[in-house]
C-alpha cells in the first residue's frame, strides 16, 4: 500500500502542475454534482440547472489557482456565496473556497492570505447559518477552525517552497563557485606547464646555440673543440626531449585520468644541479657550484623548485653576462640550515645598464622591477607556491644576484 501510494505521489510530483490544478478542479466539480444528483436532505431542494451551473462556478475556477490565486479565491466564494443564497443545501462546495484559500495562503505574503483567509471564514460562517440544525456554536467553530486549517498547511507549503528556493539558489552558487575554482585550477596547471615549457626550452636552446656558434667557429682550426661542441649539443638536445617527453607525458595523462601530476620520470632535483652546471660550463660559462649544511630528503616540488631557479639565472647568465667583452663566470651555493633551504646564484659580468640581447649586460634594475622577463616572474611564481621568496638584482660589487629561500619544515618529505 506504501509503495503504491509513494508511485502515485512521485508521478503526482512529474506532472505538470496545470494538469494537477484542472484534474482537481474537474474531480471536486463532478463529485459536488454527483452527490447533488443523488442526495436529498430532507428540506432542500433538489438539484436544477442553476444548482449545477453555480455548483461549476465554484469548482472550475480551482484549475487556475497557481496562475492567479486571489481571483480564484474571490470567484469562488462569491459562486459558493450565490449557491447559498439560491438556498441548496450547504454541505456541497464547501471545499472549494477552502482549496482556494490554500492556494492562496501558499503563494502570497501574509496580508493578502489573512483577507483571503477573512473572505473564507465569512463564507463558511453564511454556510453553517444556512443550516439551523447545527446551531451558532458549531457554525463559528466551523468558520475559525476550517481556515485556520487550512491557513497552516499553506503557510508550511510556502515556507517549502522558499526554502526550496534558497536551495535552489545555493546549489547555483556552489556550481560558479566550483566552475570556478576548476578554471582557476586549469589556469595555474597552464602557468605551471608554461613555467616548465620556458625553463626547459630557455635553458637547453641556449646553450646548444652557445655551443653550435663555437662549432661553427672553430670547425677548421680546431676540430676537436668542435667535436667536444657538437657532443655537448647532443647531450643537452637529449635531455631537453627527455623533459620535454616528461611534460608531454604529464599532459596526456592529465587528459586521461583528469588530474595533473603523474610523471613518467622523475623530477630533476638538487642531485642533478651538477650536471646543470657542467653543461653551462661546457658552453664556456665558469661555475662554480657549492653545497654547505647537512642535505637531507626534500618534497620533491621544492627540490623542482630550486633546481629551476638555479637553471634559469645560469641561463641568464649565459645568454646576457659580459665582463670585459668575454663570458661572465658564475657561483651556485646551496645552503641548507635547520628551516630552509638558501640557493644563491651569482655573477661577476660588468653589469651593463641595457636590454638583454643588444647591450649584452644585465637590465637597468629600474626597467627590471617594472617589467620582469617571464624568466623572473616563473621564479617568483614557483617559489610562492612553497612558501619562498626570491630576490633579484644588480651586486654592489659588480654582476648579479638571484637569492631563492624556501621553508623546508624541518626537511618533512612529501609529495
Amino acid at each position: 500500500m506504501r509503495t503504491w501510494a509513494a508511485a502515485w505521489a512521485a508521478r503526482l510530483r512529474d506532472m505538470d502542475p496545470r494538469l494537477v490544478d484542472a484534474g482537481l478542479a474537474l474531480g471536486l466539480a463532478a463529485a459536488s454534482a454527483g452527490v447533488g444528483h443523488l442526495y436529498h436532505p430532507p428540506g432542500w431542494p433538489p438539484f436544477d440547472a442553476l444548482a449545477y451551473v453555480l455548483t461549476a462556478l465554484t469548482e472550475l475556477p480551482l484549475a487556475f489557482r497557481r496562475v492567479a490565486p486571489a481571483a480564484v479565491l474571490l470567484a469562488s466564494c462569491a459562486a459558493f456565496a450565490a449557491y447559498l443564497a439560491a438556498g441548496y443545501q450547504p454541505s456541497l462546495n464547501v471545499w472549494a473556497p477552502a482549496v482556494a484559500l490554500y492556494g492562496l495562503t501558499a503563494q502570497r505574503p501574509f496580508r493578502t492570505a489573512a483577507a483571503g483567509a477573512a473572505l473564507v471564514a465569512a463564507v463558511i460562517l453564511y454556510s453553517g447559518l444556512s443550516a439551523p440544525e447545527l446551531g451558532l456554536a458549531t457554525a463559528v467553530i466551523q468558520a475559525v477552525a476550517l481556515p485556520a486549517v487550512v491557513w497552516e498547511f499553506g503557510n508550511n507549503a510556502r515556507r517549502v517552497a522558499r526554502r526550496n528556493h534558497r536551495l535552489a539558489l545555493l546549489t547555483d552558487q556552489l556550481r560558479e563557485a566550483q566552475e570556478e575554482r576548476a578554471r582557476q585550477a586549469v589556469a595555474e596547471e597552464q602557468r605551471r606547464i608554461a613555467r616548465e615549457l620556458h625553463d626547459v626550452v630557455a635553458h637547453h636552446m641556449s646553450v646548444i646555440n652557445v655551443q653550435a656558434g663555437m662549432a661553427g667557429y672553430v670547425f677548421e682550426s680546431a676540430p676537436h673543440t668542435a667535436r667536444a661542441a657538437l657532443d655537448t649539443i647532443s647531450a643537452t638536445s637529449q635531455e631537453g626531449l627527455r623533459e620535454l617527453r616528461r611534460i608531454l607525458t604529464l599532459l596526456r595523462s592529465a587528459g586521461e585520468s583528469g588530474a595533473f601530476g603523474d610523471w613518467d620520470s622523475p623530477m630533476p632535483g638538487l642531485a642533478r644541479l651538477a650536471d646543470v652546471a657542467a653543461r653551462v660550463r661546457a658552453a664556456g660559462v665558469p661555475v662554480d657550484l657549492t653545497v654547505t649544511g647537512e642535505a637531507r630528503p626534500l618534497p620533491p616540488g621544492v627540490e623542482l623548485c630550486a633546481y629551476r631557479v638555479v637553471q634559469e639565472a645560469l641561463t641568464n647568465v649565459l645568454k646576457h653576462a659580459r665582463r670585459d667583452g668575454r663570458q661572465a663566470g658564475a657561483t651556485v651555493l646551496v645552503a641548507h640550515t635547520a628551516d630552509e633551504l638558501c640557493v644563491t646564484v651569482t655573477d661577476d659580468g660588468s653589469g651593463v645598464a641595457g636590454s638583454p640581447g643588444r647591450s649584452g649586460g644585465h637590465p637597468d634594475p629600474a626597467k627590471l622591477a617594472t617589467r620582469p622577463g617571464h624568466g623572473l616572474i616563473g621564479m617568483r611564481e614557483r617559489a610562492r607556491l612553497y612558501g619562498g621568496t626570491v630576490e633579484t638584482g644588480p651586486r654592489a660589487e659588480g654582476g648579479f644576484a638571484v637569492r631563492l629561500r624556501l621553508p623546508v619544515a624541518g626537511g618533512t618529505t612529501g609529495p
